[in-house]
């Protein structure tokens, strides 16, 4: 015969089993977290990357031409990458803001905006959450 003091329970306590999840959730909380800053730091890499590869385009262009394109920046894109391809891709904005082009004389400037943030680039707009904080010169 068993004495009552001989009991095994075979399991989890409540404890134990709180315990197990709290550490699970912290674990998915920083897993998210970690995640969501990559992606942000990814596409602001790929907007820095895209206003680089359009200076150059541009730069090229200005070789051969003499002068900048005028317009907005999808007209510029335009003139980049038709009859002569300046550029082989258009660049696109991976959350579908838009890129903003200002041509004043013989000089430029290329603004995005940036999820990271930014200093500002003089209150243009690039159709995102705030006015666009990143800027690239011409010459």
């Amino acid at each position: 015969m068993k004495n009552s003091g001989d009991k095994h329970y075979r399991g989890f306590t409540l404890i134990e089993l709180l315990v197990a999840v709290a550490i699970f959730a912290l674990l998915t909380a920083i897993a998210i977290v970690s995640y969501t800053t990559v992606n942000r730091r990814a596409r602001d890499g790929k907007r820095k990357a895209d206003l680089e590869q359009v200076r150059t385009a541009l730069e090229i262009y200005r070789t051969d031409n003499a002068a900048y394109p005028a317009g907005s920046f999808s007209a510029m894109i335009g003139t980049l990458t038709s009859p002569i391809k300046y550029l082989t891709t258009v660049p696109a904005d991976p959350k579908g803001y838009s890129y903003y082009y200002s041509l004043s004389g013989s000089s430029y400037y290329l603004c995005a905006y940036l999820e990271s943030g930014g200093p500002g680039c003089g209150g243009a707009s690039c159709a995102a959450p705030g006015s666009c904080n990143y800027r690239v010169d011409g010459p």
